[in-house]
């Protein structure tokens, strides 16, 4: 059993940042791929970026060069900074972790104003 919770979502302009953190319950955090993704209303829930157990990252192309994926294993914790935010960036955000039959956290909302 893996729990996962979010913190540091909030109400943004566009161009500011925000960062992202999720906090994992378990002893095999540093071994596990751990993700973000997000839902937009009316939206289907999308990847945003993935770390796998060695740091190798995969970003959507949406948020490349914008956002970035990190993971302190010390604190079994997992980031989004998130640079240069859209409106279009507007959504819930979704802390995942590949282990398993794979965990979600219960998401933090993101909003970008214009």
């Amino acid at each position: 059993q893996v729990q996962l919770v979010e913190s540091g979502g909030g109400e943004v302009q566009a161009g500011g940042s925000l960062r992202l953190s999720c906090a994992a319950s378990g002893s095999t955090f540093s071994r596990n791929v751990m993700g973000w993704y997000r839902q937009a209303p009316g939206k289907q829930r999308e990847l945003v970026a993935i770390i796998n157990s060695r740091g190798t990252t995969t970003y959507a192309d949406s948020v490349k060069g914008r956002f970035t994926i990190s993971r302190d294993n010390a604190k079994n914790t997992v980031y989004l900074q998130m640079n240069s935010l859209k409106p279009e960036d507007t959504a819930v955000y979704y802390c995942y972790s590949q282990v398993g039959r794979g965990y979600w956290g219960q998401g933090t909302q993101v909003t970008v104003s214009s």
